[in-house]
């Protein structure tokens, strides 16, 4: 079975909180800071900055939940945790992981902001 991409409830949830405007609002605020996250997490592995690699992704993981990209909070929080526990070596091919399922949450949630 495949995973969905965002999570129907979660995001059905947050509509209950809210306008269409506040909903665009969120999602276009997401996807204007997700890409420099993305970016601050690989220079921060770049400068072995383990705190704020953490934090970044600590970030990510709580904007992904939000939203319901469930997958993307998972692999945010893997990050966070490698970040806390000074484990970079470990990050491997995490932030390519990463990368593309932020791609597909993009997608996804473009789709979302005017239906």
């Amino acid at each position: 079975m495949a995973k969905t991409t965002i999570d129907p409830s979660t995001f059905d949830n947050l509509k209950q909180m809210g306008d269409a405007d506040f909903i665009r609002e969120l999602i276009d605020t997401f996807l204007d800071d997700a890409p420099h996250m993305l970016k601050e997490l690989s220079q921060a592995l770049a400068a072995r900055n383990a705190e704020l690699f953490r934090r970044t992704a600590h970030s990510l993981k709580s904007n992904s939940n939000t939203f319901g990209a469930l997958a993307l909070a998972e692999l945010s929080k893997d990050l966070e945790l490698m970040g806390r526990d000074n484990r970079l070596e470990a990050v491997g091919d995490k932030l390519e992981k990463l990368a593309v399922e932020y791609a597909r949450v993009e997608t996804a949630l473009k789709g979302m902001r005017n239906a």
